[in-house]
């Protein structure tokens, strides 16, 4: 099991949400530590996740999850409601860029993905869901590339290619039952055809016994 599917069914399932995506992340810049801070928990790894709730009204929300060294489990740390989120910055429309700002009501985080298709990805399904569950105030969306927001989008790709599956399915039951038609409609005329030999025969065989 990958670490996305583990967080899914650790953090997520037993809260009745279900996790739409994820990306792992590092930190831009170094988060200032207090100077009294102490009894720290080493190195982990970061992930941002999307989830949304099961039960309906349904809620989407953004949190961060880490997994600290050593450890098989993870942790779940902040969240935020997707209503908080108030700007999405893609740094670079104009190429593949692993860097990302997400802006909330009252936190601002400087992210890496481990891959720019990481980021991409999380993008789509951030952007998608943003549309879906929010009706009034959306974040805005910023610096992105234009597949993010649409055209070749892999939700668009996902949707073609059902759409193209369902036109396939009814082409197929619709030659299906031409073909039953005609295998009908040929059944009946050889059922025509054997009735009339079976009155021409009769007929034939009373004119010799006639005879």
């Amino acid at each position: 099991m990958n670490a996305k599917s583990a967080i899914s069914k650790e953090i997520f399932a037993p809260h009745d949400e279900r996790m739409l995506g994820a990306v792992q992340v590092k930190r831009r810049t170094k988060k200032k530590i207090p100077f009294l801070a102490t009894g720290g928990q080493g190195e982990y790894l970061t992930y941002i996740c999307l989830s949304v709730t099961n039960k309906k009204p349904a809620q989407a929300s953004i949190t961060k999850v880490k997994q600290f060294e050593g450890s098989t489990s993870f942790v779940r740390r902040t969240q935020w409601m997707l209503e908080q989120l108030r700007q999405v910055n893609g740094i670079d429309p104009n190429r593949d860029s692993p860097e990302f700002d997400l802006l909330f009501e009252n936190a601002f985080d400087q992210w890496v993905a481990s891959t720019a298709s990481e980021k991409c990805t999380f993008f789509q399904v951030l952007h998608h869901t943003c549309q879906r569950y929010l009706t009034d105030k959306k974040p805005e969306f910023i610096n992105c590339q234009s597949k993010i927001m649409g055209g070749n989008s892999i939700l668009h790709s996902a949707a073609d290619s059902v759409t193209s599956a369902v036109q396939k399915a009814s082409q197929a039951l619709n030659e299906r039952g031409e073909r039953l038609g005609r295998a009908e409609e040929k059944t009946e005329e050889l059922k025509n055809s054997a009735q009339q030999f079976a009155e021409t025969a009769h007929k034939v065989r009373f004119w010799w016994y006639k005879a």
